[in-house]
């Protein structure tokens, strides 16, 4: 091979050249003595000739080594994930036969609704039968007591774009376990009995109650007395928005002596019970869940991406927090959410073997609270958060948010020596490299835009011809459509780039500095999360570590023989870990987000949240691959495969072949339907009736709306679309909570009025002008056990002071003010007042209220037309239907 001095003959032997030498700037080479010279144009020192003949790999080893290789990691997650769910059979001190006899005897009651019967008086009797039965079992080491609290409260929460909540006369039962000596300590453990209408709610949230029946009755006849009380608190209103926590924490007698807690939840039917929030602060939690739980399932990135608001849920985790200012551990089953809050959550579909382990791990957790010295004075243990994470089931790895920073900072700091190495070179050879890894970094970033740009155009194509949520049932649809069609964006931009862009440009360059660009990647997002505080950095650590590792293992192989099968098979055992690690964690995602699109609302297209998600997946799981595509001989049959592949599955969801719900009875997906049979009375200020109408209003909960149902009721079709009324607050709809910005798109049937026999009544009792200029307006209201109230306050009046919450209006994200209302039996009738103060003269009235009824339970439920509509819905479909009252008011 000639040598020239000329610009572009030094530009060809730069990309020629192997990873024997860091790159130069082509201009700026010098000439080398000839066996140096030798060595970078690829020729051995005993002779033959390596830059003509490259070593490379062979297109079906590049492509099918990651692809079998990502495929045994999913089989590898999947079996420890069947190992969480079956412990090991043996002498068990948690009896979970006996947990399912509570079980199945609690969920025969049916639907648990507050104010109910079923809710206030024959669960709560069927507990305190068991209680009574587990004390006179109990050793003479231990002292039960009981109390049922029927408290009556206020709270404002910012949540669901803040709203008010009012409770009276709602139930729980409560019963502390302490030596007979007496404890001044309390650990709390809390389950909620009560349900969602029309759900028997076996996994929300009867199976936790059972778990801690069993608990209680497990130690009760220990000889081995605690050091601290244990209170179990079976809570009858936590589905009436957190209410009987709330009563309790706030009003109860021993909720003063409670020192920690541990909230038992549920956002899916069984399974794993993972650990999704702890604290805030007191890292000696964890410990003792560490410390104390056989089968642990726990991971800091879930306590961050719950807590960051992006999921629209809440526990009573947040109120023992927010309101006792007590530290804590949450639980949930996250497994098969399809059926959470639905007809299906029954108690034959929790396996005996998930009951076993939850139980083993709280008995063991409340134990080990229970006769910790640190339970006595957790304030001193406030001393900042702890990065935790489960190691597939096998065990928990924590360590405080403060090493988690420095151990992050040294693996961000070995990282920059990496990169520095190559760098800190003579001027002229760093800012070549310089130059290399900023050209390869765009090209990275571009081929991630067209890979999102692509796909996302797919979801969005997807979306508007009505096929969305084609992977609801049928999981692997995402793959073969998103999933295919991302990678294959990836490869072939890059394709592109190596083909035109690094044409004659040695292979063993192209790979090392592709693999620098991922390791840059990885290492700015490790310090982009530290510099944040979040503890979730740790998942970019361990890609950066092991990158660096893999690297260290791979060099020489590289260096002296080219990319062999050898030099894949290290690459691959080097990059193990994160690669596994972030398999599990996407299973983890998948298991909840997946199921919650069946019930995300009409505004949120999920197919481009998937299709993003997916998207982001795929450029993670890539990032280490990319190499790959520049060490491959060629990659057309890998681009023509998952075109292929993306095509087939375009073609089968365009054509309408996945069909989104499913009615299989072992393992169902229903679509979820709200219908209300409501009745609607508007009266002007003079209090006269200005209109009315009645109809069964109708809400699907997912995006699809009702085009699948329509083929069956023909009548629910865009005509009957329902109009929103912009002079009423919300837009004049019954809204049982104020979520009305997710369900825009809604269905009204015209049907006869429906009068309930315990209708509302609603009065002005008193109308009085304040000492500081202000209008006190005091309303009575008397109706069902659960009710929803909006105000509105009109142009030139403010809405100033208030009998709820703190005493301050906390107004919703669209303006209006919310108030949730529910009561248990005997209730009295509901006094409020509200200040308003007006600052210039108002034409009509100062302020408009609206009152939304809800009979869900009992003979008000249901009507004639209600009945005969929801025999019409296919059998897969859940349909749950109440009937509503709407009755507004202007003053």
């Amino acid at each position: 091979m000639e040598r020239s001095s000329a610009a572009v003959g030094a530009v060809r032997r730069l990309r020629t050249q192997g990873p024997q030498q860091p790159p130069q700037h082509p201009q700026q080479q010098r000439r080398r003595p000839e066996k140096e010279e030798e060595g970078r144009q690829g020729k051995k020192p005993g002779g033959g000739d390596r830059s003509s003949s490259p070593r490379r790999l062979p297109e079906a080893r590049a492509s099918l080594a990651p692809l079998l290789y990502l495929l045994g990691l999913r089989v590898l997650v999947h079996l420890s994930l069947e190992r969480l769910v079956q412990p090991a059979r043996g002498p068990q001190e948690f009896d979970a036969a006996r947990a399912r006899a509570y079980l199945d005897n609690i969920t025969a009651f049916g639907p648990r609704v507050v104010g109910s019967p079923e809710n206030e008086i024959l669960t709560v009797n069927y507990l305190l039968q068991q209680i009574e039965a587990i004390e006179i079992e109990s050793s003479n080491a231990h002292k039960i007591s009981v109390d049922v609290q029927r408290p009556t409260g206020t709270f404002s929460i910012d949540f669901l774009g803040g709203f008010s909540s009012y409770y009276d006369n709602i139930t729980n039962v409560v019963v502390k376990l302490e030596p007979r000596s007496g404890a001044e300590h309390a650990v709390l453990s809390n389950c909620h009995f009560d349900t969602v209408p029309n759900s028997p709610g076996a996994s929300d949230d009867a199976v936790s109650c059972s778990v801690m029946l069993e608990i209680l009755h497990t130690l009760s006849k220990s000889p081995e007395p605690l050091q601290h009380a244990i209170i179990f608190l079976f809570n009858g209103a936590e589905e009436s928005v957190l209410q009987a926590s709330h009563g309790f924490i706030t009003q109860h007698h021993w909720a003063k002596s409670i020192r920690a807690f541990i909230n038992l939840e549920a956002a899916g039917v069984g399974g794993k019970e993972l650990v999704f929030q702890t604290g805030p602060e007191n890292p000696w939690l964890v410990q003792a869940y560490i410390s104390a739980a056989k089968h642990p399932f726990a991971c800091v990135v879930a306590q961050e991406v719950f807590q960051s608001g992006i999921i629209l849920a809440e526990t009573d985790f947040r109120i023992y927090r927010d309101f006792g200012n007590i530290p804590g551990i949450d639980l949930a089953f996250i497994e098969n959410g399809y059926i959470y809050h639905t007809k299906y959550d029954t108690a034959d579909r929790i396996l005996t073997d998930s009951i076993q382990r939850a139980g083993d791990n709280i008995l063991g957790v409340l134990k080990y609270l229970a006769k910790s010295d640190n339970l006595a004075k957790t304030y001193e243990y406030r001393h900042g958060n702890v990065v935790f994470f489960d190691i597939f089931g096998v065990f928990v790895l924590a360590y405080p948010a403060r090493v988690g920073t420095i151990l992050n900072c040294v693996i961000t700091a070995l990282a920059v020596l990496y990169l520095g190495k190559k760098i800190l070179q003579p001027r002229k050879r760093a800012i070549s490299y310089l130059r290399e890894l900023a050209v390869a970094a765009v090209f990275t970033f571009l081929s991630w835009f067209v890979a999102l740009a692509g796909t996302l155009v797919v979801a969005v194509f997807i979306s508007l011809i009505g096929r969305s949520l084609a992977w609801y049932t049928h999981f692997h649809v995402s793959i073969f459509l998103y999933g295919t069609a991302a990678v294959a964006k990836l490869i072939f931009v890059h394709t592109l780039v190596k083909r035109f862009y690094y044409k004659n440009t040695n292979e063993q360059f192209l790979g090392e500095i592709f693999f620098d660009v991922s390791l840059a990647f990885w290492s700015v997002m490790l310090a982009l999360l530290t510099y944040l505080g979040l503890c979730s950095a740790f998942v970019s650590a361990i890609w950066v570590a092991f990158s660096l590792l893999t690297k260290l293992m791979t060099y020489k192989e590289l260096k002296e023989k080219g990319a062999t099968m050898k030099f894949v098979l290290v690459y691959l055992l080097g990059m193990f870990v994160p690669y596994l690690y972030l398999m599990y964690l996407n299973w983890v995602v998948f298991e909840m987000f997946i199921p919650s699109m069946g019930r995300s609302g009409s505004e949120i297209p999920p197919d481009i949240l998937m299709a993003s998600f997916v998207v982001m997946v795929s450029i993670f799981l890539s990032s280490y691959f990319l190499n790959f595509i520049y060490l491959a001989r060629s990659t057309k049959k890998t681009i023509v495969t998952l075109t292929a592949v993306f095509a087939v599955a375009f073609i089968l969801v365009c054509s309408g072949v996945f069909f989104p719900y499913s009615s299989d009875s072992a393992n169902p997906r229903p679509k979820r339907v709200f219908l209300q049979h409501l009745t609607r009375r508007f009266h002007g200020l003079d209090g006269h009736l200005a209109k009315s109408d009645s109809g069964i209003w109708i809400n699907g909960l997912d995006y699809s709306g009702m085009s699948h149902v329509t083929p069956h009721i023909p009548e629910l079709n865009d005509t009957t679309r329902t109009k929103c009324e912009e002079e009423s607050p919300l837009c004049g709809l019954p809204w049982i909570l104020p979520v009305n910005y997710l369900f825009r798109k809604n269905w009204y049937l015209p049907a006869p009025v429906m009068i309930p026999k315990n209708s509302i009544r609603f009065q002005l009792l008193s109308k009085e002008q304040t000492p500081w200029d202000t209008t006190k307006l005091t309303f009575e209201i008397v109706g069902p056990s659960r009710m929803s109230m909006y105000l509105r306050s009109h142009q030139g009046v403010t809405l100033s002071k208030w009998s709820l919450g703190d005493g301050t209006p906390l107004a919703n994200t669209g303006g209006d003010y919310f108030v949730y209302y529910s009561h248990g039996l005997q209730a009295l009738p509901w006094h409020f007042w509200i200040e308003m103060k007006v600052s210039d003269e108002p034409v009509k009235g100062m302020v408009t209220l609206a009152v939304a009824t809800h009979y869900v339970f009992g003979n008000d439920q249901k009507s004639v037309q209600l009945n005969a509509l929801l025999e019409r819905f296919p059998n897969w479909t859940f349909p749950s239907s109440w009937v509503s009252t709407y009755d507004e008011f202007v003053f």
